[in-house]
């Protein structure tokens, strides 16, 4: 696995989802070995973080650091190339791996894509390979609909990267095998935009939770919406704040940390429905999943399948979604929530889960079954060993009997 963050040092989902995915592989007899760029966590993080690593015994983690430091992952970002770190990189993934799986490599440069020569995977957890803000939102203010990289790059204070006005990227892509697509909105984008890439669909996953209920310790006094993710004005959180000022049959309690922190803080002044709880932890945050009235993403960027929404439907909590990007899909998908693209629509969504209890729970109820379906360890694993091997049969490459019984039932559509 090579990814630029790798829990401890990461900031959201992407980092998530490769720590949970190395695991889950471990568990089942796989050695995996993650590489991460340990200087990019240093270089964006307003703290170092003191904590350790904590992964299954057959997880190896390389958490790269140069001898220039910071300098290391600003000269990836320029160059497309991981100068300082390139020899390391070359040393662990010119082993023998039966598998190369990137996630998020922005920090690394596409050149890495050329190193080792395994079966090669890229699950796109964001827009990097088309956006160089990786986000679709253009100039810090809306949803991309007609790109100007160049403007754009300087309305959110980065230097350009002039390696993307080449055909470097376009070249890079051609050693990866299939490019992993978490949601159909994704892979359309991606599609939309002409690098001609090999893509698959395969749906994200969570681990199964223990059934549990918040103690009478643990359970909140007042009915409450729940907000849980980065605070960045892309998140959209700052379009809940005037409407839960007024609003009288719940409050909203707002999860994580971010950039934007200072300044909804200070929109949401003086405002006692409004709670900011910070970082929380995971069993934390099932609770408070367990007790939501339902789940809030107002995004104003084009999600790419945010984790948030399994992890409330694990829960058997609804959610709330704003009509962009993948968001409506795990909600039309499932009947587990609803879509809103107004603050009339929204405010019509919070008065039906604040008023209708039974309603609520046949949504939460829908949610939790398409979790326990399509969003599985076991689905994903399925999957995934099935793009492995029938990439493997392609290439001519001999694969273990496990990827062979667990692809039984799978068949690969590349979308080109």
């Amino acid at each position: 696995m090579v990814t630029t963050f790798y829990p401890p040092f990461h900031f959201g989902g992407d980092g998530i989802f490769v720590k949970r995915l190395a695991n889950e592989l471990a568990q089942r007899g796989h050695q995996v070995e993650v590489v991460h760029c340990a200087d990019s966590y240093d270089l964006l993080a307003p703290k170092k973080s003191k904590e350790n690593y904590d992964d299954h015994p057959n997880v190896t983690v390389h958490g790269l650091r140069s001898p220039v430091g910071k300098l290391s992952p600003l000269a990836a970002q320029q160059t497309g190339i991981p100068l300082f770190q390139a020899r390391r990189l070359r040393q662990i993934l010119e082993q023998k791996f039966d598998v190369i799986h990137y996630h998020n490599i922005s920090l690394f440069g596409p050149k890495v894509l050329e190193y080792g020569s395994a079966i090669k995977l890229y699950t796109m957890h964001e827009y990097w390979l088309v956006c160089p803000m990786h986000v679709l939102f253009k100039n810090n203010r809306a949803a991309c609909t007609q790109a100007s990289c160049f403007t754009c790059t300087l309305a959110h204070k980065r230097p350009p990267q002039w390696w993307r006005y080449t055909g470097f990227l376009e070249r890079a892509v051609k050693n990866v095998d299939a490019f992993l697509a978490l949601s159909q909105f994704v892979r359309h984008r991606h599609q939309q935009m002409n690098l001609n890439l090999p893509l698959v669909d395969l749906p994200s996953f969570v681990p199964a939770t223990p059934e549990s209920k918040a103690t009478l310790a643990e359970a909140h006094p007042e009915p409450y919406f729940l907000f849980a993710g980065r605070l960045e004005k892309l998140k959209g959180l700052h379009t809940l704040i005037p409407l839960f000022r007024e609003y009288a049959k719940a409050r909203l309690l707002v999860v994580g940390t971010g950039n934007y922190e200072a300044e909804l803080k200070r929109l949401a002044a003086d405002s006692r429905n409004i709670l900011f709880l910070g970082h929380r932890s995971e069993s934390q945050l099932q609770n408070l999943y367990q007790q939501a009235l339902a789940v809030i993403v107002p995004s104003l960027c084009y999600e790419v399948f945010p984790l948030v929404i399994l992890e409330a439907f694990g829960q058997h909590t609804p959610v709330i979604v704003r009509n962009l990007g993948a968001l409506p899909e795990a909600v039309n998908e499932s009947g587990g929530g609803m879509v809103y693209a107004s603050d009339a629509e929204l405010l019509a969504a919070l008065e039906r889960f604040a008023s209708d209890s039974d309603y609520r729970q046949e949504a939460g109820q829908r949610g939790y079954e398409t979790v326990q379906t399509r969003y599985t360890v076991e689905s994903h694993l399925e999957n995934y060993f099935a793009v492995i091997k029938q990439l493997a049969t392609r290439k001519g490459i001999a694969m273990a009997d496990e990827a062979d019984s667990l692809s039984a039932n799978y068949s690969l559509q590349v979308h080109e």
